[in-house]
């Protein structure tokens, strides 16, 4: 069995200070996801039609949780995490509502393969779809079914496509109508506009910003007034996400030029964030200094304790009360995890 996962396209992560900025989740397209065949269907693209096998169709695996032994410990990788929430949204008569929550979901458990089997995986997500009422079970199981196809069928595209090459913004854009096509083979429109309507407006965004830079007939003015266009069209969640980001990326500068006038940088963080963020910005930069300057005392004297000839427990035992000395109970245990990828 082909590995499930596919490598997202990632908005960039910045700091843990977006929790403050309102990152909203795209409104879900509202429907009932129809009834969908366990059995392959054809996969047309332009590397041809490939009927897929029904004996490896991963949707056989659904329906054979009770049959399957199945740990009652977490995977490693989720251990310590919870389940995503907001994934069992019904409307009034019961039926199923696709939200992208409910992929989070799937992709929650199947992010774990290679610790478990693809069919204890599969058993897991079964088990916790239990906790909804027909008719929107069964309607979830056959959403799952679909769902697992659909992973090998994209596997299998875009391994046709091979890598590397520099594509320009037009290839790109085929192999995008490619993806889209191929996810509305297998999942239904209310369902795919559900799971991927914000990876494709991503995707679109990228795309036309990629043609815009690569115009030779532009001037920079035209270029900027292209983009700024193009931001434009998409859903107001991935605007505010692209104006807090470049906001931080403006703060980074900021704190560069102003790091030897701490006032005028928070001054700068009031006016450009106001004042409750200004603060916990402030407080941030503060606890991060002073982390640095604990941590850096810590590595001299565990680096004395390395040179001092002690070895075994004796060492362990001395680089513990080291740690212990220095560091909240919290920060021992990343102050460990440091030490052991260094």
């Amino acid at each position: 069995m082909r590995s499930f996962a596919r490598p997202p396209i990632l908005m960039p992560l910045i700091l843990t200070l977006l929790v403050m900025s309102g990152w909203y989740l795209l409104t879900p397209h509202a429907g009932t996801p129809k009834q969908t065949s366990t059995q392959p269907r054809s996969i047309e693209s332009e590397h041809g039609t490939r009927p897929a096998s029904a004996s490896t169709a991963p949707s056989t695996l659904v329906g054979q949780a009770q049959t399957l032994s199945v740990p009652e410990q977490l995977p490693a990788s989720l251990a310590g995490t919870s389940v995503p929430g907001g994934w069992d949204r019904v409307d009034g008569v019961g039926d199923l509502i696709p939200t992208p929550a409910l992929r989070q979901l799937f992709e929650y458990y199947l992010s774990a393969l290679g610790e478990e089997s693809l069919e204890q995986l599969v058993a897991r997500i079964e088990q916790t779809l239990l906790a909804l009422q027909e008719p929107a079970r069964t309607q979830a199981l056959d959403t799952l079914r679909a769902y697992l196809d659909y992973k090998l069928a994209i596997s299998d595209l875009e391994a046709g496509y091979g890598g590397g090459t520099e594509l320009d913004a037009e290839r790109m854009q085929q192999r995008m109508q490619e993806i889209q096509a191929l996810r509305r083979t297998w999942l239904d429109s209310a369902t795919a506009d559900a799971f991927f309507a914000h990876d494709e407006a991503i995707d679109g965004f990228q795309i036309e910003k990629l043609r815009i830079s690569r115009d030779p007939s532009l001037t920079d003015e035209q270029r900027r007034v292209a983009l700024a266009q193009a931001e434009d069209a998409l859903p107001e969640p991935l605007r505010q996400a692209r104006r807090e980001t470049r906001r931080f990326a403006d703060y980074e500068q900021a704190r560069q030029e102003l790091a030897d006038d701490p006032e005028a940088l928070q001054n700068w963080r009031r006016q450009s964030f106001g004042i409750e963020t200004a603060q916990r910005l402030q407080a941030l930069e503060q606890e991060q200094a002073n982390w640095h300057q604990r941590w850096q005392a810590y590595s001299t004297q565990r680096q004395s304790l390395l040179s001092a000839g002690l070895a075994g427990p004796e060492l362990e035992q001395a680089i513990a009360d080291l740690r212990d000395r220095h560091f909240t109970e919290v920060e021992r245990v990343r102050a460990q995890a440091l030490d052991s990828i260094r």
